[in-house]
C-alpha cells in the first residue's frame, strides 16, 4: 500500500512539475511576444551611442525592444518620409520640404560628437597641426601631396614624404558630411554653396560608406586622410589633428571641447526649433567641428510604439543617459537645453 502511494504522489509530482514548465515557457514566451518592436534608423555619427543606450535602457524597460540601423542621417530621413521606421537620427536638420513630407518633428538634440580629421602616417607621432585653409585645401584636391609647404610650415619637426595625399570621403547620403562641409564652407571661401549631405567630391578622391567605411578605409591605407566621427577615431587607435579655432587656438578634439562649443547657445537653440550648428564656434577652447546629433521624433504618435519612442527620447535626455554618452566620447547637451526639450517632449500626443 505504502508503494502504491509512492507510486501515485511520484506520478502527481511529475505532472505538476510539467504543467510549471510549460507554463514557464508559455509565460516566457507571451512576454516576449508582447513586447513592441521599435525601428530607427539614420546617422552613424550616432549609432554607437544609440546601441550603448538600448542595450542598458532595455534592461528596466520590457515592454519595448529597439532597432537602430546605421543608414546615414539622409536615408534615415528618407525612411521616415516612407514610413519604414518609428524615428530617425540626424546630424543635419530637417528641411522645410522634408517636414512637410512627415508632419510636425521635434528634432531632440541627444548627444553632441566632433567630426575628426584622421590620417594614416608613419613616423608621426604627435598630432598634426591644421588650419581650416589647409583643410578646406585637402579635400578640394588643391593640396595633394604629404610634403606640401602649407602642411610643413604648420608642423615643425615633422618629416613628411614626399608622396601622395589620397582623400578618403563619405559616398552615401551623411550627417557627418553635412557637418564637415558646414564648417568648411565658413572658413573657406572656395567651399560656400558646397556643402550639405552630399557633395561633389574631385576626381581622385575616395568615397566609402559610413563612418565605419572611412575609419576601416584610412586604417588600412598608408597616406590615408578623411573625416570621421571622434567616436570612430578613438575605437580604430586612428590619429586626428589638430584643428585651429576661430581664436586661433590649435584644438584637439574630446568631450570639453566640444561641450565648450555649446556654452550659452540655449536662447538661440529654443528660438530656432533646437536646430542649431555648433562648426566654427567663436569660444575659447572649443573644438571647431563639432555638432548636436538629433532623435526625430513626431509630435503625434500612435499609441503603442510611439508610446515607447516617446518614452525612451525622454530618457535619453535624462542626467543617467547622458553621463553613459560621456563615456564614450559623446559630450553632453547642456542641462539648460534639456529642459526645455523636456518641455517640448510633454506635449508630443499619443493617438
Amino acid at each position: 500500500m505504502l508503494a502504491k502511494f509512492i507510486l501515485i504522489g511520484g506520478v502527481l509530482m511529475s505532472q505538476v512539475l510539467h504543467f510549471c514548465i510549460v507554463f514557464g515557457v508559455w509565460a516566457s514566451l507571451a512576454s516576449t511576444q508582447a513586447s513592441v518592436l521599435v525601428n530607427g534608423a539614420g546617422s552613424t555619427f550616432a549609432e554607437p551611442i544609440y546601441s550603448k543606450w538600448f542595450t542598458e535602457y532595455q534592461k528596466n524597460e520590457k515592454g519595448f525592444k529597439f532597432n537602430y540601423q546605421g543608414t546615414g542621417s539622409g536615408a534615415g530621413i528618407k525612411q521616415m518620409i516612407a514610413g519604414t521606421v518609428d524615428f530617425a537620427g540626424t546630424d543635419d536638420p530637417m528641411s522645410k520640404e522634408d517636414i512637410a513630407k512627415t508632419g510636425p518633428v521635434i528634432h531632440v538634440p541627444i548627444a553632441m560628437g566632433a567630426v575628426v580629421v584622421s590620417y594614416n602616417l608613419a613616423g608621426v607621432e604627435k598630432p598634426l597641426q591644421l588650419t581650416g585653409e589647409v583643410v578646406a585645401k585637402i579635400f578640394n584636391g588643391q593640396i595633394k601631396k604629404w610634403s606640401d609647404p602649407a602642411l610643413v610650415a604648420l608642423n615643425n619637426g615633422v618629416k613628411f614624404p614626399n608622396s601622395d595625399i589620397i582623400v578618403v570621403t563619405r559616398s552615401d547620403s551623411s550627417g557627418t558630411t553635412a557637418v564637415f562641409s558646414d564648417y568648411l564652407a565658413k572658413v573657406s571661401p572656395a567651399w560656400q554653396g558646397k556643402n550639405g549631405k552630399t557633395v561633389e567630391w574631385f576626381k581622385g578622391s575616395v568615397g566609402q560608406r559610413g563612418n565605419t567605411g572611412v575609419a576601416g578605409y584610412i586604417r588600412q591605407t598608408p597616406g590615408a586622410i578623411g573625416y570621421v566621427e571622434l567616436v570612430y577615431a578613438k575605437q580604430t587607435g586612428l590619429p586626428f589633428a589638430a584643428i585651429q579655432n576661430k581664436k586661433g587656438q590649435m584644438i584637439l578634439a574630446s568631450v570639453e571641447s566640444v561641450s565648450e562649443s555649446a556654452q550659452g547657445v540655449t536662447e538661440e537653440m529654443v528660438k530656432n526649433g533646437f536646430k542649431l550648428s555648433l562648426t566654427n564656434s567663436p569660444r575659447d577652447n572649443a573644438y571647431p567641428i563639432s555638432a548636436f546629433t538629433w532623435m526625430l521624433v513626431y509630435e503625434t504618435l500612435p499609441k503603442g510604439k510611439g508610446e515607447g519612442v516617446l518614452n525612451f527620447a525622454k530618457w535619453a535626455i535624462k542626467d543617467e543617459a547622458q553621463a553613459m554618452a560621456a563615456k564614450i566620447n559623446y559630450a553632453s547637451v547642456p542641462k539648460p537645453i534639456r529642459d526645455e526639450v523636456a518641455k517640448a517632449l510633454a506635449k508630443v500626443k499619443l493617438k
